[in-house]
């Protein structure tokens, strides 16, 4: 018996540019997770499908637990020049169905909510065939100098300006009947989905990864804003945060350290507000522990394991993880930074933490970046 609306994903075993991609961790899950389970996830789509060439993705698959069934592609279904409509086609002569939805691995950022609001305009409207687009507020101009998009004698403003859909290859929605007629996806009567601008990134080359990660932990996290809204408790490193990572050293050992004292001044104000403040450092240091008690501000020194170390503050205050904010700087505050509702680094912090940091300072550690971080916090904090 044929089912009405199945999803279809494909999984190659094969990936040139990022060798064995589809299976590699990006914000904490494989990369093929966040499209299996926002298919899983979808009301209008009655069962999910992968096809894939290799035992590895079929067990990544199955360890998710969300009742997909896997399809073993030909070994000529799985080569670099295979289109996908082959492997659509495939799939076609051993799957009974009405209407088929294509998922992109590569576009991670495709969510259920997406899917299910693309086939109820699928089906409002009697089409044939969807795409996914982004759209582009942008002039294009072929190579030979002829516009492809708009006048230049009546160039219009950008407020007035409809702009030009780019297909993003997130998903394709397709009637089994066409299919079948044409052997391509699109066909008949086409619908435009429009998503949203972040979602036109792909995963095709390693540089795309950092990016796409970052945008998926944010997501998960929830709009910055909104964090900071709801912080109760902001936790501050020290060296690179606080300080410009120096470490001034006499006869004697350590000696000096710098500070910002409108870095000072911004965490009052927090505290003002209501947000508890609590300053901790990796190092053994009793300047930050002198600084600390100057600025009447709680001082945990020597702290190894700065995620245990958040988990048992909030566990001792009562509060969710998602109500913590933390400012660091470098790959040991990455965890922690990872797993709390807010979290920033200045401008100088190391690239990794940059890449997927919820907030990052225009300023550099040291130098204002802890008082600018402040400010947002309290900004976010007086909108309504």
């Amino acid at each position: 018996m044929a089912e009405g609306t199945v999803a279809l994903i494909p999984l190659r075993g094969g990936s040139k540019s990022i060798p064995r991609k589809n299976t590699l961790l990006i914000a904490g899950k494989p990369l093929c997770a966040w499209t299996v389970e926002a298919a899983a996830a979808a009301a209008s789509i009655d069962r999910v499908y992968v096809s894939t060439d290799v035992p590895w993705i079929a067990e990544a698959v199955d360890a998710l637990n969300l009742g997909v069934i896997v399809i073993d592609r030909p070994e000529e279904f799985a080569t670099d020049q295979a289109s996908t409509e082959s492997v659509m086609m495939h799939f076609a002569s051993i799957v009974p169905f009405e209407k088929l939805v294509t998922l992109q691995a590569t576009s991670p950022l495709t969510t259920a909510a997406h899917l299910d609001a693309a086939m109820k305009r699928f089906e409002d409207e009697k089409l044939d065939s969807m795409l996914t687009a982004v759209r582009l507020k942008r002039f294009f101009w072929n190579p030979e100098g002829q516009p492809l998009n708009y006048d230049p004698l009546h160039r219009p403003r950008r407020q007035d300006f409809d702009g030009t859909m780019m297909e993003n290859g997130a998903f394709y929605i397709t009637r089994r009947s066409l299919l079948e007629k044409t052997q391509c996806r699109l066909g008949g009567r086409i619908g435009v989905f429009e998503m949203e601008p972040a979602s036109a990134a792909e995963l095709d080359e390693p540089e795309d990864w950092c990016n796409i990660e970052k945008l998926l932990l944010q997501r998960e996290r929830g709009d910055v804003h909104a964090s900071a809204k709801a912080m109760k408790m902001l936790i501050v490193d020290v060296d690179g945060t606080l300080t410009d990572g120096g470490m001034y050293y006499g006869p004697e050992g350590e000696a000096l350290k710098r500070f910002d004292t409108r870095d000072a001044m911004g965490l009052n104000r927090l505290r003002e507000a209501g947000i508890e403040v609590i300053i901790m450092t990796r190092e053994a240091s009793a300047i930050s522990a002198a600084r600390a008690k100057k600025l009447g501000i709680p001082c945990q020194i020597g702290v190894r394991d700065k995620l245990a170390a958040v988990s048992a503050l909030a566990q001792e205050r009562s509060i969710a993880m998602a109500q913590i904010g933390f400012i660091g700087d470098d790959l040991f505050d990455g965890p922690s930074m990872s797993a709390v509702g807010f979290d920033a680094c200045p401008a100088d912090a190391q690239p990794a933490i940059r890449q997927l940091c919820g907030f990052v300072a225009t300023a550099a550690g040291g130098h204002g970046a802890v008082r600018e971080i402040c400010e947002f916090i309290l900004d976010c904090r007086s909108r309504s």
